[in-house]
């Protein structure tokens, strides 16, 4: 590898093929030696200095012509080093390359070359490859000018990646020797590119001899027949080719390790391998976000991706296991186990790691323990996303995997496509995976990755049909055969196996076919076994021997390789297009939004929900800043408007119809007790419980009115009657309530004339009250009276008439005995009865029972009445306890005993509200907001518009754009 003169250039390429070696056809010479390009013509011809880009190549791409080099030095330098460059261009042979590239493996971890020669694996045991005359001549040549002669060990490094292209070059030789060309001449061609490949221990062939040498071989093969030339020529080939395979095998597992020390140790090599991996995981968001974006699969991105589709137990997720290099999927026999879409992100890392999306525990893939974890989670996530009624979800579980040598792509694994819905699966099982598969698959972008099972009759299969009709022409399909060592097994013809891999027995076409082996079927298999097992199984395969398959397209290795190079290409061929769209999509949300909503702000559903909790906190927060004075004088207004009428009929009424007061202050104190110990200390929470809920729904309405946005009215309606349903009033209370009330009406002592005036002026105001709505029903039973009927034309029904008649017969019984009892007799009904009758009135004794008692309530209540007024000035005789006095108030001292049981309850009810319920019902606020916010299906029900949508959709959009750009800049820079 020296940088000689014009006179001699690509020196390397005429010892290749000499002129005297008999070789009589024309063979483009990028054909014929692509392993001396990688050595030769990358540092010859050309002037500029920058190595051009690495490519990858694989069974879906060729070997481009490299141009030439410009030359690198001057020209004193060349005519120093011609001498040496005409010796190596002699010694340059293929077998030789394979040092070459241990060296370079060395060099890129950058080691000197002391540590270097430490680190080297040992090599005694190819000493036969090197010839005798070798060793003489190292002792004669000075090692350190022919090293200075090299070119930079940085350079000579990156050379490594293409010598994993090396099984290749042999398989296309080989085709080349095999391809049909007419014998004779082109046999003498190949006899010379076999001398050249044979791997014997013999002295090397010298470029002054080799007519001679080429004369032999020719007399040697026109002894035999012409095919069995060709057969021979087939055997040796194919030897070299498993014998340097198995080489590079072991160089490969070395460089391995050596790779790992660099993604750990060596700065510039961190730096490299930092921006493929960033790379692929800005992929990997952008996908994800594209997945939420558009979860319903609507308006389908078309970004690639690799789809995994195959037919149940076909051997995918074992394909996927083999890419990813660990057994990371749940496994059952025969049953299905993928339930759910699994996106996994592979990229390259200096450990064999595994996590989710949403969950920052690395999951350590050379850890069994960990291994049966991961399995077990994403097994987990799938029965989790899976629908009560359904077998299948549409719910893409995301997955990274990182690890050293792991090629670079996102793949997406589907559920098994199955044929027959059994027992215990969903009706509709078949129809939602091909709805699944047909989602994923309709991307235009998407490559087909399509799996199906080698040790089954290929007619069986459903998901070629299937993958037909999404990629009918197979421009973006990769067809994979699984299972080949059970087909070559159990199939009596194995050429059946090759109809396949060449995609001649199904109608389906495809990019490129490969047949790989996933092992013995055993749950149990490490990744290491069965890639033992795989390589074990095609050098020993007749499939492969006897040219049926062909060396690129077998192996998982190859496959991963040829994927990742489809995958990478599709990228850089559709991200940008995809930038664009979402630019425009971009400009013409931004553009609705200043056209509808000017002076608002873009908030999304998110940044909406937040805006409105911290609005409904602070109108929770206000309800602590009530005065005392404010819930006081409410809940005594309310709890007297809730027992006042039990107060009035059931205690009162009762006991005024006693003869003396003794009995009137018995009959009290007994339905009191009576009411305390069972009613009232109930009713007084109640209203409690009322009062705070309708003071947090004003402070609600309150805020409503202060610019607010009516599009929170839904969401805090919610939130409100679902705290107060969550709300328990504290039960312990009614206890210590209702000793507080006991006590509060045992007490008679008025001590100053203030209560006893407060007591009238409650007691009138409560009596004046009554009447006024007994008046009021009395005029409803009676209707319209004469001014009424003559003014407003009003008449009397027939059932107001015979009421009217009623009562003006008892008036005129309550003016004869104003001091009657409140119920009347039956002689009394019978004699008022009577006395209609005679009028023409036919009226029934319930009829005048019920008018009696509303006439006999109104003539109480102006006694009452009465009998208040009077009292006013009886709080003297009230000190004395009315002795000598014919004016008693017993009633007053009533109404004194309720007016301050109903104010020291407000009191008590109070200090509960302030202390304990309103921070109770804060806390529960709280919780309600904090479930809501993480309830997505519940937000979107509650905060709804095309302004929250459309806020939605530039957020996205925008997030996506940058996402791409990000993504675009980053590509660029890796290029």
């Amino acid at each position: 590898m020296l940088r000689v003169g014009t006179k001699v250039k690509c020196m390397a390429c005429r010892v290749v093929v000499p002129s005297r070696t008999g070789l009589k056809f024309w063979v483009p010479l990028q054909k014929l030696h692509p392993l001396y390009r990688t050595f030769h013509h990358r540092y010859h011809g050309n002037s500029n200095s920058q190595r051009p880009p690495r490519r990858y190549f694989t069974s879906l791409s060729r070997l481009p012509v490299r141009p030439p080099r410009a030359r690198g030095q001057q020209q004193h330098q060349q005519q120093r080093d011609f001498w040496v460059g005409r010796l190596a261009a002699k010694l340059l042979k293929l077998r030789y390359i394979v040092l070459g590239s241990a060296v370079g493996g060395g060099y890129t971890a950058k080691k000197t070359y002391d540590q270097w020669k430490d680190l080297m694996p040992d090599f005694s045991q190819y000493d036969w490859m090197l010839p005798d005359f070798l060793w003489e001549l190292s002792e004669q040549l000075d090692l350190e000018k022919v090293a200075k002669a090299l070119p930079e060990m940085e350079e000579l490094a990156k050379l490594l990646p293409d010598f994993e292209k090396i099984g290749e070059n042999f398989t296309f030789l080989k085709s080349l020797l095999t391809s049909g060309l007419s014998l004779g001449s082109e046999v003498k061609g190949a006899s010379g590119l076999y001398l050249l490949l044979e791997p014997s221990g013999d002295a090397p062939l010298k470029a002054t001899d080799s007519s001679t040498a080429a004369s032999q071989d020719d007399k040697q093969y026109k002894k035999s027949s012409d095919k069995e030339k060709v057969d021979q020529l087939q055997e040796e080939l194919l030897r070299t080719q498993l014998k340097y395979q198995r080489m590079l095998e072991r160089l490969e597992k070395e460089n391995k390790e050596l790779r790992k020390v660099v993604l750990q140790k060596d700065d510039k090599g961190i730096h490299q391998r930092k921006v493929k991996k960033s790379l692929i995981d800005m992929y990997s968001e952008v996908l994800d976000i594209l997945s939420d974006y558009d979860a319903n699969y609507n308006t389908q991105d078309h970004l690639p991706r690799v789809v995994v589709v195959g037919d149940q137990s076909a051997g995918k997720t074992s394909v996927l296991e083999m890419i990813a290099q660990a057994r990371i999927f749940p496994r059952g026999s025969g049953e299905m186990m993928t339930r759910s879409p699994v996106k996994v992100t592979l990229s390259e890392g200096p450990h064999h790691v595994a996590l989710f999306k949403d969950s920052g525990r690395e999951f350590d893939l050379t850890k069994e323990e960990d291994l049966a974890a991961l399995r077990h989670e994403i097994e987990l996530r799938m029965r989790k996303s899976v629908r009560e009624g359904q077998t299948v979800s549409s719910e893409t579980i995301s997955l990274s995997v990182k690890g050293p040598g792991i090629q670079r792509m996102v793949l997406v694994d589907l559920p098994g496509v199955i044929s027959t819905v059994t027992a215990g699966m969903a009706a509709d099982t078949k129809e939602t995976i091909f709805s699944i598969s047909k989602a994923y698959m309709q991307n235009p972008n998407a490559i087909i990755l399509c799996i199906q099972d080698g040790s089954v009759d290929a007619e069986r299969s459903i998901v070629t049909d299937l993958v037909s009709q999404m990629d009918p022409h197979g421009k973006r399909t990769i067809f994979v055969l699984t299972k080949v060592d059970l087909a070559e097994k159990n199939l009596a013809s194995p050429s059946r196996i090759q109809q396949i891999v060449e995609g001649k027995l199904f109608p389906m076409k495809a990019l490129g076919y490969f047949a790989v082996v996933t092992g013995k079927g055993s749950p149990g298999e490490s990744i290491d076994s069965i890639k033992d097992y795989e390589e074990d199984f095609f050098q020993n395969s007749r499939l492969l021997r006897d040219g049926m398959l062909k060396a690129h397209q077998v192996t998982t290795k190859n496959l991963s390789l040829a994927v990742s190079d489809c995958f990478w290409k599709m990228v850089r061929e559709s991200v940008e297009q995809q930038a664009d769209v979402f630019k425009a999509s971009r400009f013409n949300l931004e553009t609705e939004w200043k056209n509808n909503y000017p002076r608002l702000r873009e908030l999304d559903r998110n940044e909406l929900y937040e805006k409105a909790k911290n609005e409904i906190l602070d109108e929770v927060i206000s309800l602590s800043q009530v005065t005392p004075q404010h819930w006081e004088a409410i809940l005594q207004k309310k709890l007297w408007e809730r027992v006042s009428t039990h107060v009035i009929e059931n205690i009162y009424l009762p006991a005024a119809q006693t003869s003396d007061s003794g009995t009137f202050n018995t009959t009290v104190d007994i339905k009191l007790k009576q009411w305390t110990d069972k009613q009232l200390p109930h009713k007084a929470l109640e209203v409690a419980w009322e009062t705070l809920q309708e003071e947090f729904a004003g402070f609600i309405a309150e805020y409503k009115g202060k610019d607010q946005d009516d599009i929170f009215d839904k969401l805090k309606e919610a939130v409100k009657d679902e705290s107060i349903k969550r709300h328990k009033w504290n039960e312990g209370a009614k206890d210590s309530l209702r000793v507080i009330q006991h006590n509060a009406l045992e007490d008679r002592s008025i001590t100053d004339k203030p209560q006893w005036d407060a007591a009238i002026q409650f007691m009138e105001e409560t009596l004046q009250s009554r009447l006024r709505d007994t008046e009021t029903v009395i005029a409803d039973m009676v209707g319209p009276d004469w001014k009424q009927r003559w003014m407003y034309w009003k008449n009397r029904t027939p059932d107001q008439h015979i009421r009217n008649e009623t009562k003006t017969e008892l008036e005129r019984l309550l003016k004869l005995h104003d001091e009657h009892t409140a119920y009347l007799a039956n002689d009394e009904v019978t004699t008022v009865r009577k006395n209609l009758e005679g009028r023409s009135v036919e009226v029934d004794p319930m009829l005048i029972k019920d008018t009696w008692h509303q006439l006999y309530r109104r003539h109480f209540l102006q006694k009452a009445l009465s009998h208040c007024s009077l009292c006013k000035r009886g709080f003297y005789y009230y000190q004395r306890h009315f002795v000598d006095s014919e004016l008693e108030c017993n009633d007053v001292v009533l109404f004194w005993r309720i007016q301050r049981m109903l104010l020291i309850t407000a009191n008590t009810l109070r200090q509960q509200l302030t202390n304990t319920e309103v921070r109770r019902l804060e806390k529960n606020v709280k919780e309600v907001l904090d479930d809501f916010g993480e309830d997505t299906e519940q937000k979107c029900h509650l905060i709804t518009g095309r302004r929250v949508q459309l806020a939605e959709d530039l957020k996205k959009v925008r997030e996506i754009q940058e996402k791409l750009e990000a993504f675009i800049e980053a590509l660029h820079k890796e290029k």
